[in-house]
């Protein structure tokens, strides 16, 4: 096989892979390609909810042709007996006499015990092959794994002087149809919706992915100190539906609200207060999302939000939306203070795509480590 060709294929298990984004947490988002004499005999890609993983859905598609074959999977094949058999193993037993992997699992469970697995066993192991494009892909599972936090995104749609609303509040809509349809498809390749409570009181909104006819809705999250929340409201209405989380500080809530959310099936979440104590201390909210299991999550505001998540250096990736009109230095503002004083201080994030949406300008940036 040529270093090309390799590529190509490696190139198309990622791919694969990005397929279940927003479905398989805490589980990676794997694709498995299997290819013999240069034709792809098998293809997969992590099931929804986890299972069955992409090297098995690769291998039954297969069949027989798996012997021989080289597999190319977007992640070290897993060694470890869960749910279901070792990856590893299945591969080794169906006979396949090449694996092209881009990264080691850091997950202590697997962590090299994949590759050694199919070494043991006379198989042929490559790492490294596309790395860059793997960790970019892996990066919510990666972040969970190495740091305790799922990966942030946050999304701004924005007049063109960067205000979220007029000054009475009006937001309904600063951008088009289509851009307002990007937006559901961002919330669907991620495992969580994120929203602070002046947002959830403002809008009402539901935060549920709608029109694309996804196999499984995002978690709903809700960062409120004290949840001084309405159970009424679209979010309280619709928790049999669609899960609803609630961040809150538990020193600062009344008891009688906290009975109340999970009365209606809200799973609450304690989290520290901010040092300032006006709101949630930033990396104890990811970290109780972290260890909930979420591993990529799409912050959609408020300002306030927005300024706790970037004054900590926890997001990763900004989506922002522009619209072509102004609304003023009376209009509010897409993010809150970061108490800034010199430039050298900002985040700084790296332009990664630009394009028109309807009669909008999306943009993708990344943070620059």
């Amino acid at each position: 096989m040529t270093g090309s060709q390799d590529e190509r294929f490696m190139h198309l298990a990622i791919a694969l892979g990005a397929r279940g984004l927003g479905l398989t947490w805490p589980n990676p988002a794997v694709g498995c390609v299997l290819v013999q004499d240069g034709r792809i005999v098998g293809r997969g890609w992590t099931a929804p909810g986890g299972r069955p993983h992409a090297e098995p859905q690769a291998l039954a598609q297969a069949g027989a042709r798996a012997r021989g074959a080289t597999a190319y999977v977007s992640l070290e094949p897993c060694a470890h007996h869960g749910k279901t058999p070792p990856c590893a193993q299945a591969l080794v037993e169906a006979g396949v006499a090449r694996v092209v992997t881009p990264l080691q699992d850091p997950d202590a469970r697997v962590a090299g015990k994949g590759h050694a697995m199919l070494r043991a066993a006379g198989v042929a192991v490559e790492t490294g092959l596309c790395a860059p494009q793997a960790e970019a892909a892996q990066r919510g599972f990666l972040l969970r794994v190495r740091a305790g936090r799922p990966m942030v995104t946050l999304k701004l749609a924005s007049s063109f002087d960067g205000r979220i609303a007029t000054a009475g509040g009006e937001s309904r809509w600063i951008t088009g149809p289509q851009a307002r349809r990007m937006v559901h498809g961002l919330r669907a390749r991620h495992d969580a919706v994120l929203v602070g409570g002046g947002t959830a009181r403002a809008d009402d909104p539901m935060l549920t992915v709608r029109g694309l006819g996804v196999a499984r809705q995002p978690v709903r999250v809700v960062a409120s100190r004290t949840l001084d929340l309405d159970t009424g409201s679209a979010l309280g209405r619709s928790t049999g539906e669609v899960p609803l989380w609630l961040l809150h500080d538990p020193q600062a809530t009344p008891p009688a609200r906290r009975t109340a959310w999970e009365a209606v099936g809200a799973r609450l979440l304690p989290v520290a207060p901010s040092a300032e104590g006006t709101g949630l201390d930033a990396r104890a909210m990811l970290a109780a999302l972290g260890e909930a299991g979420l591993t990529r999550v799409f912050c959609e505001g408020g300002g306030r939000l927005a300024a706790a998540l970037l004054r900590a250096g926890l997001v990763d990736e900004l989506i922002g939306f522009t619209a072509g009109l102004a609304l003023g230095a009376e209009g509010r503002a897409a993010i809150g203070p970061l108490g800034l004083d010199r430039l050298v201080d900002a985040p700084r994030f790296r332009l990664v795509s630009s394009r028109p949406v309807g009669h909008d300008l999306m943009q993708s940036w990344t943070r620059e480590d």
